[in-house]
């Protein structure tokens, strides 16, 4: 149990937990606020070979744990995401879709389900759900600082755990999709609000472009007084006439919350050139 600079009684309730089991938990505490600081510390003193993830909300099957690791015992693959499904159902806004071509459910409940067949992810798992061998980040490094939940609004919310498998899949290494691995995550109803997608997609552009990093300026020309008005040319306008011109109320929300993503891009190229972070 990784306590992340708490100020409750988060050590005496671990404290009691350890006295009741013995063995089973440790404690640790990491002053650094942030989840990916957190997660990190846990990384370092964890001493099994396979590393599991999981959010602290989710309910997940009995042999969740068993289905996400078993085929990461071997050297084919790097590691694994479950399948992750909405614990219950519940009425939505017509605005709003969890699956189909505007689906927003990723934000919702962390839905991540490709059907019931084993196999090779063309993309990274979310942390509600996946697995990782450890040699993984000893070859890679760990989760970045630089994203991900924190008190710090400097730093993007979004991408602290696909980042990591972004850059596994870039060095050729393989995540496998486990269907049978399943959790259901609660649907939280405190955020079917527009304003918390908007603000959750605008996030999400700022940590996309984090992700690559600064680009190098062109022939002495700032990269950013090029990339800026190539995104509003080649994304921001087409992205802009879709939302104002969709009829079907989820396309509408769905378009607009790709324009505030290209407009989270816009600002961190130029927070990039004006305040430069490093992780």
């Amino acid at each position: 149990m990784v306590d992340n600079n708490s100020s409750d009684q988060t050590r005496e309730v671990v404290e009691e937990f350890r006295r009741q089991y013995p063995g089973r938990f440790r404690y640790l505490f990491e002053p650094r606020a942030g989840k990916s600081w957190a997660l990190n510390a846990g990384v370092r003193e964890a001493q099994g070979e396979i590393l599991a993830f999981v959010d602290d909300d989710v309910i997940v099957e009995p042999t969740w744990l068993q289905n996400l690791t078993a085929e990461l015992h071997g050297g084919e693959w790097a590691g694994a995401g479950g399948r992750t499904l909405p614990a219950e159902a519940i009425p939505l806004p017509r605005w709003l879709a969890l699956e189909g071509p505007y689906a927003l459910g990723g934000i919702l409940a962390a839905m991540f389900d490709f059907g019931d067949e084993p196999s090779e992810l063309d993309r990274a798992p979310y942390g509600a759900n996946m697995a990782f061998r450890r040699q993984m980040f000893e070859k890679y490094g760990e989760f970045r600082t630089d994203l991900g939940p924190s008190p710090s609004r400097e730093i993007p919310r979004p991408n602290e755990d696909t980042e990591f498998g972004h850059r596994l899949m870039a060095a050729g290494e393989r995540l496998r999709y486990e269907p049978s691995a399943i959790v259901y995550h609660p649907v939280l109803t405190d955020r079917i609000d527009k304003e918390y997608f908007l603000t959750w997609w605008f996030d999400f552009g700022r940590a996309a472009i984090r992700e690559v990093g600064k680009k190098p300026d062109v022939a002495g020309i700032p990269r950013h007084w090029i990339s800026i008005p190539e995104m509003a040319v080649t994304l921001l306008v087409p992205r802009a006439l879709k939302w104002m011109l969709a009829f079907n109320p989820q396309k509408r929300f769905f378009n607009k919350c790709l324009v505030r993503t290209t407009v989270g891009q816009m600002f961190e190229i130029r927070r990039q050139r004006r305040d430069p972070i490093s992780h």
